[in-house]
């Protein structure tokens, strides 16, 4: 997940705001929005840039307005990646601290912690490195539906574990997760006829645009927004 694209277009946190608020949930700052009595909730799992940017967080208000109790968690501990491209940055040791095995036993507590709420229904969405976490949790059924977009580095292996709906939102430019990659991600998955699937490339966008869109762009804009409605669609089909 070391590739340039990865860090295209980052977020400015300066400008962090949204509908919802700050919380703690299973030991972890999260960015709570909608309905606190929800028995359907939607968790956000950011890319390396984490759980404040704004983009992100409006995403989860978009989400929330249809019902869901979306949290965004803070994977990274107040320690998401500001600029890579600092000297005093080293990405190989902040991958040590954060890898996606990690990210994955830490998403469980927060799925338990919404359970204990009420909520009866899950669904994920995942981007770039929380694309890597979702699509471990998607090998089990502790959620119900979930929305891989464009994801890091992925194993077919790890496709091939997937248990539960899943639609895999892609770019057509893309050095971590190619079309080619994903139309082969979509044939596995379709070959499992107990849940649905499907995979979407955005045609002329790029790796991490449905978070980190360029505002003055028109056509990036509405494929981000495209994204989002496909996000929300698969939410309201599939967990209720």
């Amino acid at each position: 997940m070391s590739s340039s694209q990865c860090f295209e277009n980052p977020p400015n946190l300066s400008s962090t705001c949204g509908a919802g608020h700050i919380e703690e949930l299973a030991g972890l700052k999260t960015y709570v929005t909608g309905p606190s009595d929800s028995k359907r909730a939607v968790l956000l799992i950011a890319d390396a840039f984490g759980y404040e940017a704004p983009k992100l967080r409006k995403l989860a208000d978009k989400i929330a307005s249809a019902g869901f109790l979306v949290v965004v968690p803070d994977f990274f501990y107040g320690d998401p990646i500001i600029d890579f491209t600092s000297p005093n940055f080293n990405l190989e040791a902040w991958f040590k601290n954060h890898g996606t095995d990690k990210g994955y036993e830490d998403v469980k507590p927060v799925i338990a912690a919404l359970k204990s709420k009420g909520v009866s229904a899950i669904g994920a969405a995942g981007f770039c490195w929380g694309g890597m976490v979702l699509v471990k949790l998607a090998g089990t059924e502790d959620i119900q539906a979930a929305v891989i977009l464009h994801p890091g580095p992925t194993t077919e292996d790890e496709i091939k574990a997937v248990k539960i709906p899943t639609a895999i939102l892609g770019a057509e430019i893309d050095q971590h997760s190619p079309p080619e990659k994903l139309k082969k991600f979509g044939e596995i998955m379709s070959a499992k006829t107990e849940f649905e699937s499907y995979v979407k490339i955005f045609p002329g966008v790029s790796h991490g645009w449905s978070v980190r869109y360029d505002d003055d762009n028109e056509f990036v804009v509405k494929s981000a927004e495209e994204a989002h409605e496909d996000a929300l669609n698969w939410f309201l089909k599939h967990v209720k």
